[in-house]
């Protein structure tokens, strides 16, 4: 097959992961995806673009639990290995770092799986073409 058989890829994915990433439109990478902390936006503000039609589900969370349990998981060694410091000032210091991490990660995780569902028409995201 050449490549003339392929059709023209016009929602390419890696664009609109970045933009997902981001938080922002999968489409234009302007306006805002969320309309509320993890409340995805109906339409985008400045594209228009539809974006009602995700469905992102339980994705985000394990994604977040995923990375922040193996970054945590890393630090505990590194603290427990070169710093020893006292359980209470560990597990404390672990526990906020661990909820300010997951809280940064959730919406940026939910924004790349609506991201990739847009590029890849997914769910509805398709019916216009």
């Amino acid at each position: 097959m050449s490549n003339a058989d392929f059709p023209i890829d016009d929602r390419p994915t890696r664009p609109a992961i970045w933009h997902g990433l981001r938080c922002k439109c999968p489409n234009c990478g302007k306006g805002n995806l969320f309309a509320k902390y993890l409340k995805v936006a109906d339409n985008c503000p400045n594209c228009d673009e539809e974006l009602f039609h995700h469905r992102a589900d339980d994705g985000p969370a394990y994604l977040t639990i995923l990375l922040v349990a193996h970054i945590i998981g890393f630090v505990i060694h590194f603290m427990w290995v070169y710093f020893r410091p006292e359980p209470w000032v560990m597990a404390t210091s672990l526990t906020i770092g661990a909820v300010a991490l997951s809280l940064f990660l959730l919406p940026r995780m939910k924004g790349m799986i609506v991201a990739i569902q847009w590029a890849r028409r997914m769910h509805g995201f398709g019916h216009n073409g």
